[in-house]
């Protein structure tokens, strides 16, 4: 039956490499179960025979899966799944008073960022792809000279918000995708994400309001509160399942926020997507009770699934979803070119975004827009999401080998960032400054919270080629926290946490 239905999935996407079909094909039968820890595959000849393909693209597809960490060769039996790291679950905890982020949380994020613009560290923190091959460069540089060539005055003229009308529409074109029926005019385009949610949390508060987050959540939201005298309140957060929407609720009826921050798909640091039913809540929750909610939609479209989940701002039928993200991860960090949907608050982003740094680059707009109007961006994108479905799993693989015995980790359902839970004894403080002396830079997860919790995890990510400084980085890091723990290394194999915790 399996066969069946991954032969049908590789005839109809046979312009795709065939191994790499059936290696993602193979590696989401893992991922959801079907396939489970200790299962023998079957023989390559007997696997090329079910699918109708040559041994050479079984023997492909195998070797793709065993660098990936999914499965391994046992001499004179064949190939079996592995042992899966053990899956990140938490209780909900109570949710935090408003409060602004502590000092030592932002001392430690300006650490981070100092260590980061450092080339001579091995990076593991950064949540921006490194290497060039991540994005069309050549593509976009010959879309931009043809632009040149053809309209020499772009450079020599105004732009003016919301941004390039050609751009908008393709924006409201893709949008789609994500569920989203938008107009041009519903789009300002930004200077990246960062911009889009600044304006967004500039015309929904004011100094001294409480905006509800995620915990943990992406750690520079935190300066970013403070910068406007905002007040942080942390909702709990399933690694899973993400916002605790009855907290969220408690919360509103309590008159308590004055808006909300939430990445609900492909969440940044721990990767979960809310399901379905609860992003429709989330929608009829801030509607009902009026607050606005910020939507953080960067990872979204490099979701791991062929079909994507929607956006929250797709349910919402009153306007007060703001949708904010940029192309800087998945075409051109460079052009820092970002967009916002702000639902009612759409005119007055506009006249914020004049009076804050007038408009974007018409050049840089209409070379987007161009290779959006080609056709090349959906193509790229397939292959980005395969690539860093591949590049998660092959960490993992290195945490199981590396890391300390009950280290735990969550399942991202797409971008390239993953949260991971130390046993306890490991101070990932500590850690991160240990490893500045082996000139390795991690992110703590004291970072991701105001209050500064969790210090036992950090965020890692996956967005680099795992070349041997990177393989190295992360044996270090294990190395280090199995010393500090004093356990040996070894993820616990999946199925064992009840017994382990008894």
């Amino acid at each position: 039956m399996m066969a069946d239905i991954i032969s049908a999935a590789l005839s109809d996407t046979a312009q795709e490499t065939r191994y790499q079909q059936l290696a993602d094909h193979l590696a989401e039968a893992i991922q959801r179960g079907t396939l489970l820890p200790g299962t023998r595959l079957p023989s390559v000849r007997r696997s090329a025979q079910d699918h109708h393909v040559s041994i050479n693209t079984v023997v492909a597809a195998y070797r793709c899966l065993e660098d990936r960490g999914l499965i391994e060769a046992r001499p004179q039996s064949g190939f079996y799944v592995c042992s899966a790291l053990p899956v990140l679950a938490r209780g909900v905890d109570e949710y935090s008073l408003a409060a602004e982020p502590a000092d030592e949380v932002l001392d430690l994020i300006d650490l981070v960022f100092a260590a980061q613009l450092d080339p001579s560290y091995t990076n593991i923190s950064l949540a921006c792809p490194q290497a060039s091959d991540f994005y069309p460069e050549a593509k976009l540089g010959r879309i931009m000279a043809s632009l040149l060539r053809r309209q020499p005055h772009l450079i020599g003229q105004y732009a003016l918000p919301p941004g390039s009308l050609r751009l908008r529409q393709q924006i409201a074109r893709r949008s789609m995708s994500l569920g989203m029926l938008l107009e041009p005019t519903d789009i300002t385009l930004t200077h990246g994400c960062m911009e889009a949610l600044q304006l967004a949390l500039r015309v929904t508060t004011k100094p001294g309001d409480s905006v509800g987050l995620e915990t943990p959540t992406y750690f520079y939201l935190l300066p970013l509160l403070a910068s406007l005298g905002l007040k942080a309140v942390e909702i709990p957060t399933d690694p899973q399942t993400g916002l605790s929407l009855d907290a969220l609720e408690l919360m509103l009826n309590e008159k308590r926020l004055n808006a909300v921050i939430a990445m609900p798909t492909a969440q940044n640091p721990m990767g979960f997507t809310m399901p379905l039913e609860a992003k429709k809540r989330l929608a009829r929750l801030v509607n009902d009770h009026q607050v606005p909610l910020i939507e953080d939609g960067l990872y979204a479209e490099i979701q791991f699934d062929t079909v994507l989940s929607p956006a929250v701002k797709s349910f919402d039928r009153g306007g007060w979803v703001l949708f904010c993200t940029s192309f800087t991860k998945t075409l051109a960090p460079d052009f820092r070119i970002g967009w916002i949907a702000g639902g009612r608050y759409a005119e007055k982003l506009r006249k914020l975004k004049a009076v804050s740094s007038m408009s974007e680059s018409t050049l840089l707009s209409e070379t987007l827009a161009s290779f959006l109007e080609s056709g090349g961006y959906d193509h790229h994108l397939r292959a980005l999401r395969r690539r860093y479905a591949s590049l998660v799993d092959e960490a993992k693989a290195l945490l199981m080998k590396h890391f300390p015995l009950g280290t735990r980790a969550t399942q991202p359902t797409g971008g390239f960032v993953f949260w991971v839970d130390f046993p306890s004894g490991v101070d990932t403080v500590l850690l991160f400054e240990q490893l500045l002396e082996d000139k390795i830079c991690m992110t703590p997860g004291t970072l991701y919270s105001p209050s500064g919790r969790y210090r036992n995890a950090l965020r890692l990510s996956c967005c680099y080629p795992f070349n041997d400084r990177y393989k190295a980085a992360l044996a270090r890091i294990g190395q280090r926290a199995c010393e500090m723990s004093g356990l040996p290394a070894g993820a616990l194999p999946q199925g064992l946490e009840a017994s382990a915790a008894q």
